[in-house]
């Protein structure tokens, strides 16, 4: 006889988080900080009710279960409600990121065949010069104002509605989001994230050794909200009761206004933001202004590698710095910096090597890493190979694909050239594209950038490999000179010297105004490998 356990089957869908939030933390503010400048106070409670409203607002335009329904946002309290209240009718909710190409933002919305499309105010330059091709769009409503060109306000949209909404039944497999990759090859493509693995990653989210979420936690995400699922912090918060401070610009002085005024205690964001405000801290000392961080306790960090120097920066403040790698198809966390068990044990230099690497896996994810020919490499904290990964918040198949992105055993090929030491600690070497090799031998571009950055005088750098008749390839760095700063090749050097192999110093570097970046912020290594690939070293002759 079969025997079934005698616990409550419920659902684990999103829109149980924003009940629980509304019933048990109803009072937690949610604070937004308008591309305008305006500052709107709303909490939970008050998110929950204009998430049903939006609900009843979706269904009177015809809109059902399974139907995409777009946002060209950033951050602010109509797209948190936007997020609970397309969940609310089964629809999925599709985060289009502004800083795509023209071209990719029309493929991607027509390819997920989006019939509303809801923007902000600064947006509306791109909607209106790409509107004609947005083939599938029927509706646009205008995010955070009222009647802007003619178009629907969002509060105006949803306040016809008396917010008297039941949750359609839905089944915790169903579809919620969508989010494309930001294409650095061919067409983006989609990543269709459902209820489960959303509630999964938020109940992973909130532990300590992730981001040690909780009602007493006051939450600013700079990470974007269009960007990997807004690392599952719309969802997290909403299950611990966080307060959340949201900003619809990312500009340093207003982060760091935020920061201490609120009171935050946690904060999320990729490299180059942290990289700018420090750049605003150095250039506005004094009270308020150099060193403060408010009460900054926990700051996440990840897109792409964390350089050391900011890594120490932030720890040498007492900040508990939680290095993270993940993808879009990983909802994203596939590890972060947890603390081991020896940590208090550590020197403070010991503390930094182990933050500077990318982290442990919570439960529900799985890594491996593998050569060429597939086979496992051991976890030896030494040998590199290709980086997989498996778990029930990781991506099986891509929004409207014919196969599998994942092999037979539930194994997604990353990417990623990753080492995986004994203690369970794993380091991101390189992408499997970007590897340096030099005298059949791996140079990791990502070491000698965040080298260089923490150099005197260097602003951002860049290492791609260009020919040579001895060694295949060799590396070349290039920089970007702080303003002000006059650091020299020699210089930067030397410092290197002190930092990476011998065999691993740049052959050249060269000086440079600018560097491409991928739409989340990334340094976009392929366009630079297409710039420099028939570039002849001076030593040659």
């Amino acid at each position: 006889m079969m025997l079934f356990g005698g616990m409550q089957s419920q659902a684990l869908v999103v829109t149980g988080l924003i009940d629980h939030a509304a019933r048990e933390h109803g009072t937690r503010e949610i604070v937004t900080l308008w591309a305008d400048g305006r500052e709107q106070r709303s909490n939970w409670a008050e998110v929950h009710v204009m998430a049903r409203k939006m609900a009843q607002a979706l269904r009177r335009q015809g809109m059902a279960k399974g139907d995409r329904i777009a946002t060209l946002a950033m951050n602010h309290l109509h797209h948190l409600v936007s997020w609970y209240g397309s969940a609310g009718i089964g629809s999925v909710l599709h985060t289009v990121n502004p800083r795509l190409f023209d071209e990719q933002i029309v493929y991607i919305i027509n390819h997920a065949a989006d019939r509303i499309l809801l923007f902000d105010k600064q947006f509306l330059p791109i909607v209106e010069r790409l509107r004609p091709q947005l083939s599938s769009v029927e509706h646009f409503i205008l995010f955070d104002s009222e009647g802007e060109g003619g178009y629907t306000g969002f509060s105006e949209w949803i306040d016809r509605e008396d917010g008297h909404f039941a949750w359609v039944d839905m089944s915790e497999n169903d579809a919620c989001g969508l989010c494309y990759t930001s294409g650095t090859t061919g067409n983006p493509k989609g990543v269709l994230y459902e209820h489960r693995s959303n509630v999964l990653h938020a109940y992973a989210e909130m532990q300590p050794d992730l981001m040690d979420l909780s009602a007493r936690a006051v939450v600013l995400p700079i990470v974007p909200m269009f960007h990997a699922n807004a690392w599952g912090l719309p969802y997290a918060c909403a299950a611990s009761g966080a307060k959340m401070v949201l900003s619809a610009t990312n500009d340093a002085v207003s982060l760091w206004r935020l920061i201490r005024n609120e009171k935050v205690t946690h904060s999320a964001g990729v490299p180059t933001v942290w990289l700018s405000m420090f750049a605003d801290m150095d250039a506005n000392p004094g009270p308020g202004g150099g060193g403060d961080y408010g009460r900054l306790k926990l700051v996440v960090i990840g897109g792409s590698a964390a350089p050391r120097a900011m890594i120490e920066r932030l720890m040498g403040a007492g900040i508990h710095v939680a290095h993270a790698w993940g993808m879009t198809e990983t909802s994203p966390i596939g590890t972060i910096g947890a603390r081991p068990y020896d940590w208090d044990e550590m020197s403070f230099d010991e503390q930094v090597d182990m933050v500077c690497k990318q982290g442990r896996v919570p439960f529900g994810v799985e890594l491996r890493t593998v050569d060429d020919d597939g086979n496992s490499v051991p976890r030896d904290g030494k040998t590199s190979g290709q980086l997989q990964v498996r778990g029930p918040w990781i991506i099986q198949r891509y929004f409207d694909a014919e196969h599998d992105a994942c092999d037979a055993d539930g194994w997604f090929d990353t990417g990623d050239v990753a080492i995986l030491h004994p203690n369970g600690v794993m380091q991101i070497t390189d992408r499997a594209k970007d590897v340096i090799k030099s005298g059949g031998e791996w140079v990791s571009s990502i070491e000698l950038e965040n080298a260089a950055v923490g150099c005197p005088g260097v602003a951002e750098a860049a290492a791609v490999g260009v020919p040579h008749p001895k060694w295949d390839e060799r590396p070349i760095l290039l920089v970007i000179r702080k303003p002000g700063s006059d650091v020299s090749a020699e210089e930067i050097t030397t410092h290197l010297g002190n930092h990476v192999a011998k065999w691993w110093l740049p052959d050249e570097i060269i000086f440079v105004d600018s560097l491409p970046h991928t739409a989340t912020g990334k340094l976009l290594k392929r366009q630079l490998r297409d710039e420099y690939k028939n570039y002849r070293l001076a030593s040659l002759g």
